[in-house]
């Protein structure tokens, strides 16, 4: 076997795990905060060339226009997370996020499109009152992370690229987190990078389900050396399904890709395979109800055989006009075109796929986790939008709590941040754990992701009952213990990708053994989750979230209370306005 490289170690004031919205807008705040502090972004890739934000198409929700308001943005948000978030962390994303626009377009750089009046363009997402998301055509993603990326590299801001954090090192006393071990993928050896603050933003991932939006890399990190540190983590039932991923047949990653809401909010409509629109079925706001409804009631078309070729529905936009499709989407025709589809002359099959993980580390305005020293944004956190994520609210939670947790982060460590000394034993046993896969014998792993997805859509899926997560979580015990009986092949640990997917494939097991349970001590049914056997929503007034830890190897629940701290259901922030003239903001 060839010999492990020696373990490397480095020291930085601020560690920061991700290179997305979060990521990087934590790294210029907090360098703009304390400019004299060393910031290093370690990125499991290559720094403004992965992570989620850049794949995002829609836009950026924000109350900017005459007749909207912070409070109706608010409620909207309340109202879509079915009155399970937490009203603090609502209230913070939809006041900063005002800020945070002006930041990105006007520090920045950042170009969003316009009205012919020079005011931003906002366009229409589902399942809110006001047309809000600000975007750049239907590649918003790549212009925010462009400019992010800039400006990280103009502030020679230190990189470890291509470096994966596997561990959370808490210190030798105990009083907090002392680092982060990371595999250098480069060479495969390990690296312990001492950190007197860390941020876990390393995004959520959801590519254990069969359908899924983000890369093959996302494989929950975060959320995993979270759970092995023994955090706490909250709403991990809420998983959600985008409506319309784009279904390209078998054999391709193309399938699963998102075609943006953006499509649906401009009037496209989904079609059965029978060729009829079926939404009013289900809900009278059609085509812009929000997410969790229009993929369940795709889910129940499909459920029933009324399914095209490929065995999902049909998303047309025809009839919009193609010229005019193809000017406002122009990235959603040009990714349709390189799979062989027209999507602004005829219809495009399309399925529901696994986006976005609403769960995740409990955490607090100020980012602050209950780990001294780590910080968390993103879509590493749960609390911000409960039971369903409104479109266009993701990208603004990531910059809108990076820049809180740079800034928190500056404070803290010039206050009262201090070098504190990992536990050798805990870096020893993390090294052993993830040494493990050379240690058998080699096999595939592709029966084993297969049975995961299988697993995961089947039984973890857009419909739950408590048969089916019962049956998941043995499986799931079953996939976990198979996994650990088999190796990868070869010694040599340089980019060695066969390691890497045995490692995302753990995190993925562990990650949806807590989705699993969560789903099955949530006996009602809540926005992303919704049970067949419990399909009416629970008592409001006492709505309680599930928080899961590990404890000892084994997997502990508990129930809080929801604290209705600005509004309670029911009630509303927005009050009647008095009589206006045209054109008077609301």
């Amino acid at each position: 076997m060839t010999a492990r490289p020696p373990l490397r170690t480095l020291r930085t004031d601020i560690l920061i795990l991700g290179s997305g919205g979060a990521g990087l807008f934590a790294a210029l705040h907090a360098h703009q905060a304390a400019p004299a502090l060393s910031i290093t972004v370690a990125v499991k890739g290559l720094l403004g060339k992965c992570g989620c934000t850049r794949m995002v198409q829609g836009g950026y929700n924000v109350a900017l226009a005459p007749g909207d308001s912070v409070e109706r943005h608010f409620m909207d948000t309340i109202e879509g997370s079915k009155w399970l978030a937490d009203q603090d962390l609502a209230w913070t994303l939809v006041s900063t996020a005002i800020e945070r626009i002006h930041e990105l377009e006007n520090e920045l750089g950042c170009f969003f499109d316009r009205n012919p009046d020079g005011s931003v363009h906002q366009k229409a997402f589902a399942g809110q009152t006001f047309d809000r998301t600000v975007h750049k055509g239907d590649l918003t993603g790549i212009e925010i992370i462009n400019r992010l990326a800039e400006q990280v590299w103009a502030r020679g801001i230190d990189r470890l690229e291509e470096h994966r954090a596997i561990e959370l090192l808490p210190a030798d006393d105990g009083s907090g987190l002392a680092g982060v071990l990371m595999i250098d993928m480069r060479s495969g050896g390990y690296v312990l990078v001492q950190a007197r603050a860390v941020l876990l933003a390393t995004g959520g991932g959801p590519t254990m389900y069969k359908y899924h939006t983000p890369s093959g890399d996302k494989s929950c990190d975060g959320l995993a050396m979270a759970l092995r540190a023994g955090l706490p983590l909250r709403d991990m039932e809420m998983v959600q399904f985008h409506p319309t991923g784009l279904l390209a047949g078998s054999g391709t990653r193309m399938t699963g890709t998102v075609l943006e809401e953006g499509l649906r909010g401009a009037g496209g409509w989904l079609l059965n395979g029978e060729g009829r629109r079926f939404m009013a079925r289900y809900d009278p706001r059609e085509e812009r109800a929000t997410r969790d409804i229009v993929s369940r009631s795709i889910d129940a078309e499909m459920r029933a055989g009324r399914t095209s070729p490929n065995g999902g529905v049909f998303l047309q936009m025809s009839h919009l006009g193609p010229d005019q499709v193809r000017r406002q989407f122009k990235g959603m025709v040009e990714r349709c075109a390189d799979c062989g589809f027209d999507l602004a002359g005829d219809r495009v099959e399309v399925v529901p796929t696994a986006h976005y993980m609403m769960g995740g580390v409990v955490f607090g305005a100020d980012c602050r986790t209950p780990m001294p020293g780590l910080f968390a944004a993103g879509e590493d956190t749960g609390g911000v939008h409960g039971a369903n994520r409104l479109g266009g609210n993701g990208v603004a939670n990531s910059t809108v709590f990076g820049g809180i947790a740079g800034d928190r982060m500056a404070q803290w460590v010039q206050q009262e941040g201090r070098w504190r000394t990992p536990d050798a034993a805990a870096v020893e046993a993390s090294i052993a754990r993830h040494e493990h896969p050379f240690t058998q014998p080699p096999a595939s792993l592709e029966p084993i992701r297969e049975a995961l997805y299988a697993c995961m859509w089947d039984d973890v899926g857009i419909v739950r009952s408590a048969e089916g997560l019962q049956r998941a979580l043995h499986t799931l015990g079953e996939l976990d213990a198979a996994l650990e009986r088999s190796g990868v092949a070869g010694d040599d640990r340089a980019f060695n990708l066969s390691w890497h997917d045995w490692l995302n494939l753990k995190n993925l097991i562990a990650v949806s053994r807590v989705i699993a349970t969560s789903a099955l001590a949530r006996d009602d049914s809540r926005g992303a989750h919704f049970r067949q056997d419990h399909p009416a929503t629970g008592d409001l007034p006492g709505s309680t979230y599930i928080v899961v830890r590990q404890q000892a190897g084994a997997l502990a629940m508990q129930r809080e209370p929801v604290r209705f701290t600005r509004v309670a259901p029911g009630e509303s922030l927005i009050r009647p306005a008095p009589a206006q003239g045209p054109g008077t903001p609301a």
